[in-house]
């Protein structure tokens, strides 16, 4: 797969084009270059460390918002096995921006939901660019429901912009229908682990992201807003947006420190658009350690933890004289 560089990027690149024209040519005109060909390596190498060690704020969001990172799909058929996708919410249509159905991962059942995107337009238009309407949120929760039924554990893959804000989207209530869901998140009997593998944009990631534990990938976000929206509410132009992503605390590191995720799952050097099995591997192995790790916890328990660790969001000091705050 041929990667289409961001601007930061682009040097990387060049100098991997020349890696190849090197060997090429090494190969071409039988001659022994292989220590220019080692240094050359290594000098990449170590760009690709000084770059991707030293991201910003939007930088991450763009790596985020990549068009050949993995979606919810690729991680289905990576990572899972024995995946049947389940169709509509049995009340309006069926939301391809949010596919979902029963799988297994390592052997342990489950219902896996979640947003996907598209690569190109046609598939965008299908998807609508990962921005689902309100009977995706209703699919969603009607299969959480089964999985309570069946006692299944519940995997769910965030990876959008935001709910669609259109419309049609309003005339089926989507407020009423993501409200639902993290009502009715809080109160599943069983597991729940949401993993932010891309974009986790406002009310509509946080549809499907009421969970036991919130893992994300190390260059994703997770916001109320996008960088931009808050660029054009706070300084009146979205050219500030790359100021707005740094401010708003909003990537993986930020939010583990904050205590409002679990784990941040690292992405191989490069981000994972550039390791599409390497990084299905390091999310499948979170989700086994934390699915086995909370079928452990009896029914009560599990509940009442979750309940405490929504509690807890927002507390930026002890409480005075011991009131709740």
């Amino acid at each position: 797969m041929k990667i289409q560089p961001l601007d930061f990027e682009k040097p990387i690149v060049e100098l991997e084009k020349k890696l190849e024209d090197l060997k090429r040519h090494s190969r071409g005109q039988d001659i022994n270059i292989d220590a220019e060909i080692r240094r050359m390596e290594a000098k990449i190498e170590e760009m690709k460390r000084d770059v991707y060690n030293r991201l910003t704020a939007w930088q991450r969001v763009l790596i985020a918002r990549h068009q050949q990172r993995p979606f919810m799909l690729d991680y289905i058929s990576l990572a899972f096995s024995d995946f049947i996708e389940l169709h509509g919410d049995r009340l309006f249509s069926d939301d391809k921006a949010m596919p979902g159905g029963l799988a297994r991962i390592d052997g342990i059942r489950c219902v896996v939901i979640g947003h996907q995107k598209g690569r190109d337009l046609k598939e965008n238009l299908k998807r609508n660019f990962g921005s689902a309407h309100p009977e995706g949120y209703r699919k969603a929760l009607r299969l959480m429901r089964l999985a309570e039924k069946f006692k299944l554990p519940v995997v769910a893959l965030v990876d959008t912009p935001g709910a669609y804000p259109g419309v049609e989207a309003e005339e089926r209530h989507i407020s009423e229908a993501i409200a639902v869901n993290l009502r009715e998140m809080m109160l599943l009997k069983v597991p729940i682990v949401s993993v932010i593998i891309g974009e986790g944009g406002s009310g509509g990631a946080l549809g499907i992201a009421v969970a036991d534990r919130l893992l994300m990938l190390e260059n994703s976000y997770y916001s109320v807003i996008s960088p931009e929206g808050c660029a054009a509410i706070l300084w009146k132009n979205r050219a500030h947006a790359q100021e707005a992503a740094e401010a708003m605390k909003i990537t993986a590191r930020d939010l583990e420190k904050l205590g409002l995720i679990d784990e941040v799952i690292p992405e191989p050097l490069g981000g994972a658009h550039r390791a599409h099995e390497e990084t299905a591997a390091a999310v499948k192995a979170a989700l086994v350690k934390h699915l086995r790790e909370l079928a452990k916890i009896p029914e009560s328990k599990l509940l009442a933890d979750r309940y405490a660790k929504f509690r807890r969001i927002g507390a930026f000091g002890a409480p005075k004289n011991g009131a709740e705050q």
